[in-house]
């Protein structure tokens, strides 16, 4: 038999200590995050100043280009449609650059992982390789954004280091009586700015998405590999049939983070541009956008600001529970059911002897 102090120790809850570690967190998100989160929710009812409830006119315009006037506070079919067209126009970039970022990034960084992690590999200097392909996620955005501002310039008499290089090849032409450069443009560009923008953001986050991946694929029982093996099992077939399906849970979380943070770009977008004064109109993505309406000296639209920021957490959170369906534990939604429906059985039966389990 325990003691009496062991008793006593097995009463102890240490559970409140917990608690006590974790809140420093919820005291700071409760004043920088779930405040300023509710304040926009209330804010995107109300007029350009961010004074008068004005219902859902913010709303109206920014999704559907209608003028309303409710208490004082017009807004005219011209300009709504404007700010709808901006909204559509800015979301639309979002979607594009997130998109063509994730997925060379995924892949790269899949198949990183999987290299890195198989046992009959012996690479020299993994460990080395690791850190610098992860250096990249270390270094601040708006850095980078200025430094590959530097090297795409495209000035006709002094470009950047991408530009000179292209003439060196002979792929841009060069004027050596003028000295200028016909210089492909990686910054005024539509699609040059974009795959700019793209390979930025894949540069910056693909070392943070392999060690993830990393760490997912170390999960894994190792019996399961070297059963495939002894059956015979390809590469190809280990990949499909084992390492992929089990790391969905990974998968889903890589999809749902990527996504949330690619739909509120704005360091890069807004510091890749040439004019110091405007961002370029192929780059302006929504949070771009929000923060143009949110910021502009002559006429704030603060209200827009705010709408704007809800439509993009409604997209978000619908976005995030889509990807969560499609990547859930089909397996272990059919074992739960069925664990579920013999417990089911069994108290059914109890019940007709009694209660009395046989």
């Amino acid at each position: 038999m325990a003691s009496a102090a062991q008793r006593r120790i097995k009463s102890i809850s240490y559970a409140k200590y917990g608690y006590l570690f974790i809140l420093p967190f919820f005291i700071v998100y409760f004043f920088f995050q779930l405040w300023p989160l509710i304040n926009t929710f209330i804010l995107s009812f109300k007029d350009y100043t961010g004074d008068n409830f004005v219902g859902l006119a913010n709303y109206k315009a920014i999704f559907r280009g209608i003028g309303t006037e409710t208490e004082g506070f017009k807004i005219a079919d011209r300009t709504a449609k404007a700010i709808s067209k901006n909204f559509y126009h800015s979301f639309g970039n979002t979607v594009i650059l997130w998109v063509g970022n994730f997925i060379p990034q995924i892949i790269l960084s899949l198949s990183l992982a999987v290299w890195f992690t198989e046992a009959n590999l012996k690479i020299p200097g993994k460990g080395f390789f690791k850190i610098v392909m992860y250096l990249p996620n270390i270094i601040t955005a708006a850095s980078v954004a200025v430094l590959f501002l530097q090297l795409c310039g495209e000035a006709e008499n002094t470009p950047g280091a991408l530009n000179l290089l292209l003439s060196k090849m002979g792929i841009v032409s060069h004027d050596t009586v003028s000295d200028k450069y016909d210089t492909v443009k990686f910054v005024t560009g539509t699609a040059q700015s974009r795959v700019v923008v793209m390979f930025i953001q894949t540069w910056l986050w693909f070392g943070n998405t392999m060690i993830m991946l990393m760490s997912g694929i170390q999960g894994i029982n190792p019996s399961l590999f070297e059963a495939a093996s002894i059956d015979g099992a390809t590469a190809g077939q280990v990949f499909r049939k084992i390492t992929l399906p089990l790391l969905s849970p990974i998968m889903a979380y890589t999809l749902v983070t990527s996504m949330i943070g690619g739909l509120q770009m704005f360091d890069i977008p807004y510091l890749y541009h040439k004019d110091p004064n405007k961002v370029s109109d192929n780059l302006k993505t929504v949070a771009v956008y929000i923060y143009e309406y949110f910021h502009d000296q002559t006429d704030p639209k603060m209200g827009f600001a705010g709408a704007a920021s809800v439509l993009l957490f409604i997209v978000t959170l619908i976005l995030g529970c889509i990807a969560f369906y499609l990547t859930r534990d089909k397996d272990e939604i059919a074992k739960k059911k069925q664990r579920k429906k013999v417990a089911k059985q069994l108290k059914q039966q109890n019940k007709q002897f009694g209660g009395l389990s046989i």
